[in-house]
C-alpha cells in the first residue's frame, strides 16, 4: 500500500510517496497556494491521493523545540482533520522538528543553487519525514516478526 508523506506550510506543502512495500519515500513535489489557504491544498492532497491510490497519509506536526505545540501545529492538526473527515484515511502526525533545516544541509552539501534549494525543500522534508515513519514501521514489524519465530 502506497503512504503519502506531507510537509504543509503557510503557503507551500511538500509532498513524497512511498512505494508499495512502504520501504522508500521518494519526493514527488511542492504545490504553492495563498497562504493559510488549506482548502487549495486539500484539493491538490485529494488529487494526489487518488492518483496514486494513497492509503494512508503521514503529515508533519511541527512541535516546538521544547516539544510543546504552537501555532503552526495547531495550523497542521486543522489539516489532519480536514484530511480525515474528507477522504476517509488514517492521518499520521510525525515529529518533524528540523526537517526542514535537515533537508535544507543535504542540498548544501550538494552544492545546490539557492534558488534550487528554496524550490525543494520542502518536498524533501517531506520525503525525510515520510522516510522516519516507514523506517519506525518497519523496525517494529521485524520486532514482532522476530519475536513471533522465535
Amino acid at each position: 500500500m502506497k503512504v503519502l508523506g506531507l510537509d504543509l506550510g503557510n503557503r507551500t506543502i511538500g509532498m513524497a510517496i512511498s512505494d508499495y512495500l512502504e520501504i522508500i519515500a521518494n519526493p514527488i513535489g511542492t504545490f504553492r497556494f495563498e497562504e493559510k489557504d488549506l482548502e487549495s491544498a486539500f484539493n491538490y492532497v485529494q488529487n494526489t491521493v487518488k492518483e496514486n491510490d494513497v492509503k494512508k497519509i503521514v503529515l508533519g506536526l511541527p512541535k516546538n523545540m521544547d516539544g510543546t505545540i504552537g501555532f503552526q501545529a495547531e495550523y497542521c492538526l486543522e489539516f489532519k482533520k480536514i484530511l480525515e473527515e474528507r477522504l476517509s484515511l488514517e492521518v499520521i502526525m510525525v515529529d518533524e522538528r528540523l526537517t526542514t533545516k535537515m533537508a535544507d544541509s543535504v542540498m548544501l552539501k550538494a552544492d545546490i543553487s539557492r534558488n534550487k534549494r528554496k524550490k525543494n525543500v520542502d518536498k524533501l522534508a517531506a520525503t525525510i519525514i515520510l522516510q522516519s515513519y516507514l523506517d519506525r514501521k518497519n523496525r517494529k514489524d521485524i520486532k514482532k516478526w522476530k519475536t513471533k519465530n522465535n
